[in-house]
């Protein structure tokens, strides 16, 4: 048998044996016996709970135990008067068993009681529900009890004593049913035999005072307690901790309900004749009724204090940064606008360079650990009249109240140089950059000046900056962004776009060796518009992702054709520029290969550009270009030797083929710094397997020293500009008349 089932078993088989005592005869041996086998194996199935479950603390569980034991001693002392010496004493040594159990039964239920934390408003309710209950014990059970003549002093004493140490229990349970946090299954089936004790003692000892019935109908309320004793003991969650929380500020329906009958509990029992005639009842009712209206008010105090620190929370809450304490963006922008109201405040917001590949490589921990660090030096450096906020992410602003625009910039270059160094956390040293923009003034609205500041800020980090102060000319570049990805997006719906090729020769043989696809725009009114132009407007608004895959798909079916056409003649490889969006797409890899697929191109015969900034902060692109390489297609990377880390990608980024930049190929033909780092650059890429490809190659000379530096292919206008149909015959011809020259 489980040990998770076995209480089930012991219910189902308790209430059998219940069921099967009942039907005997009244008073008979066989079944007080039985009623003592049942008190008997409770108390053991307590114990074997103990030992099955192993609860951290079994002193409460041990003291039930023992209650439960010295009730049936009770009963078996009952017995032996009963029926041996044939006598019915009272009170009897049975009595001082049965009272003696109510003690052990209240310490175990008072050290439940103590594991479970709870408020104020927990107590106040437990005082609540025990004393409604309490005065109506008192008025049915306990005054008629103590009242009754014809008794000596033991027998007041004793009788006084089961009603007594009932309200002990009654208080207990309320405090039990009132305690903050969730209740176990166990606990649910502890508060059901108590609730059964208790309904057992108050029926013996109402039925005499009303009746001249016996208590024999008592006796299976009595075995049921102990059954449910034992059944508590016996599930497995009577080992678990109770939860702990607060629940006074929430209350439900039923807890409401529960206060509402406890209070109107007073009054209507004053609608009863007879106590509503007796001075001690009527005197009894006034005392329960104050007290239940002064615990009522407390309570009601009490969810007013509750409701108020709840709204303090809240309102700090939306106020402050949960990560950096500083203040939110919604405090922020009440600042700003008062200060408006009163001032000329300036608004310094900066933005984080590099922060996402922290979170990316490092995890979030880390990132958060980062932010708060840096917030931490914000509000050091910040001036004290100043309101220092994240804005959210990697953002941060500055509110200065009063202040000019030289003011606000001496403040933000400080604040660039404390930002900028270095920073420790999580046992790395990591360096972050900042773009930082700056507006402010009068006459402007909150939503203005932050527009404005943000404008400045990604201006600033367009270009390098690390300040940036807002002017009209933004705006106006932010228009023509604006109406520019508005004629991309119509270009490419009416098909506007170009892709042209430009030949990379192989020497000495001068074949062309491959082609690199560039895209062209024929715009209907501005004529040609440069890349220049409307790649990064493309980039911004997205729109690179469309277009990006439109080219490849172009340069992919195009190279087959030729492919088809020329035979051997034809290029070996096509090159398409990737952006950093088209990288940072999770199936770019799949978007590739279905063009790989739909053209029919060997993915061996197409090459993937990317630059250097692509890259650098790792993550999905890199994932994307171990993809790439896993199919086959080789990588390419582009200007070469102009990104302050080209070295270090060399070491994470899957390279095939290294682009050398133009910067470096211009003045080749020179002595001098460009020609020993051209001719370094090719010995990196020859050390490591890679090919090295010179781009911008404009003159014979040019090509001739590059040749001699060890260069085999070359790229740049001396072999022909970007076209959309190359005469690969005539760029063979031109490139081996260089050729020759160099032979010469």
């Amino acid at each position: 048998m489980k040990q998770g089932r076995l209480w089930v078993w012991w219910l189902a088989g308790g209430l059998a044996a219940i069921a099967g005592q009942y039907v005997l005869r009244e008073g008979s041996l066989t079944a007080s016996l039985a009623y003592d086998t049942i008190g008997a194996l409770s108390a053991a199935a307590i114990l074997l709970g103990v030992r099955l479950h192993r609860p951290a603390r079994p002193a409460l569980w041990y003291l039930i135990a023992a209650g439960q034991i010295v009730s049936v001693l009770g009963d078996l002392t009952w017995e032996f008067y009963d029926n041996v010496l044939h006598l019915s004493p009272y009170p009897s040594v049975a009595d001082a068993f049965y009272l003696g159990c109510y003690p052990l039964l209240a310490a175990g239920l008072l050290l439940l009681v103590r594991q479970r934390r709870s408020s104020v408003g927990d107590l106040i309710d437990a005082a609540i529900v025990a004393t409604g209950a309490g005065l109506v014990f008192w008025i049915f059970v306990l005054h008629p009890v103590a009242a009754e003549a014809g008794r000596s002093v033991a027998e007041h004493v004793v009788s006084i004593a089961y009603p007594v140490m009932d309200v002990l229990l009654i208080a207990l349970l309320a405090r039990l049913f009132t305690s903050g946090g969730g209740r176990t299954p166990s606990v649910h089936l502890l508060v059901a035999s108590i609730a059964l004790m208790l309904t057992g003692d108050t029926a013996f000892a109402v039925i005499p005072l009303y009746s001249s019935a016996g208590t024999h109908p008592t006796d299976p309320i009595f075995l049921l307690s102990y059954v449910m004793w034992a059944a508590a003991a016996l599930h497995p969650s009577m080992a678990a901790r109770p939860a702990t929380g607060r629940v006074s500020a929430r209350v439900g329906p039923g807890r409401l309900a529960l206060f509402g009958v406890c209070s109107l509990l007073a009054p209507a029992l004053l609608l009863v004749p007879r106590i509503g005639q007796d001075p001690v009842g009527r005197l009894s009712v006034s005392i329960g009724a104050g007290a239940l209206i002064l615990l009522v008010i407390a309570r009601m105090s009490g969810f007013v204090y509750e409701v108020r620190r709840r709204s303090a929370e809240l309102a700090h809450a939306a106020m402050h940064d949960p990560h950096t304490g500083l203040a939110s963006r919604r405090r922020f922008e009440l600042a700003l606008g008062e200060a408006l109201t009163a001032g000329r405040p300036q608004v310094v917001l900066l933005g984080l360079n590099g922060f996402k590949n922290v979170n990316d490589e490092l995890g979030r921990p880390v990132g958060d650990q980062v932010l708060s660090l840096l917030a931490a030096r914000l509000s050091a450096a910040a001036p004290e009249s100043s309101v220092v906020a994240r804005m959210g992410g990697d953002e941060f602003a500055i509110l200065l109240v009063s202040a000019s625009a030289d003011e606000a910039r001496a403040t933000a270059a400080q604040l660039a140089s404390i930002l900028t160094a270095p920073v420790v956390a999580g046992g790395h040293e990591l360096y972050l950059g900042v773009a930082i923009g700056l507006a402010g003034g009068t006459g402007l609205t909150p939503v203005e000046v932050m527009r404005q500041a943000e404008a400045a800020m990604y201006a600033a980090k367009q270009t390098g900056e690390p300040v940036r102060r807002w002017t009209p000319a933004l705006d106006e570049r932010a228009g023509e962004f604006v109406r520019l990805g508005a004629e991309i997006r119509a270009a490419l719906d009416q098909d506007q776009f170009r892709v042209v090729y430009q030949p990379i020769v192989e020497l000495p043989s001068g074949r062309v060796a491959a082609v690199e696809a560039l895209v062209r725009w024929e715009h209907p009114v501005r004529g040609v518009v440069s890349p220049a132009a409307f790649i990064p407007v493309a980039e911004r608004n997205g729109l690179i992702v469309e277009l990006g895959e439109w080219i490849l798909r172009t340069a992919c079916r195009r190279l087959a054709e030729w492919r088809a056409e020329l035979g051997d003649a034809a290029p070996r490889r096509v090159s398409v520029n990737v952006s950093a969006r088209q990288l940072a797409r999770p199936r770019f890899a799949a978007t590739v290969a279905a063009a790989l697929a739909d053209s029919g191109l060997p993915p061996a015969c197409l090459a993937v550009e990317v630059t250097e900034t692509a890259v650098f902060e790792g993550g999905q692109a890199v994932i994307a270009l171990h993809e790439l390489r896993a199919l086959g297609v080789r990588i390419a990377l582009d200007d070469f030797g102009t990104g302050h880390s080209s070295l270090g990608l060399l070491q994470t980024v899957p390279v095939d083929i290294l682009k050398v930049d133009k910067s470096f190929v211009d003045q080749v033909t020179e002595a001098g710094r460009h020609t020993v780092i051209a001719e370094a650059l090719f010995q990196v890429s020859s050390g490591l397997g890679l090919v090295a490809v010179a781009e911008g190659v404009e003159t014979a000379a040019q090509a001739e020293a590059l040749h001699r530096l060890g260069y085999r292919y070359l790229q740049g206008y001396h072999y022909g500009r970007p076209v959309a149909d190359p005469d690969f015959a005539l760029t063979s011809a031109i490139a081996g008349q260089s050729t020759s020259a160099i032979a010469g």
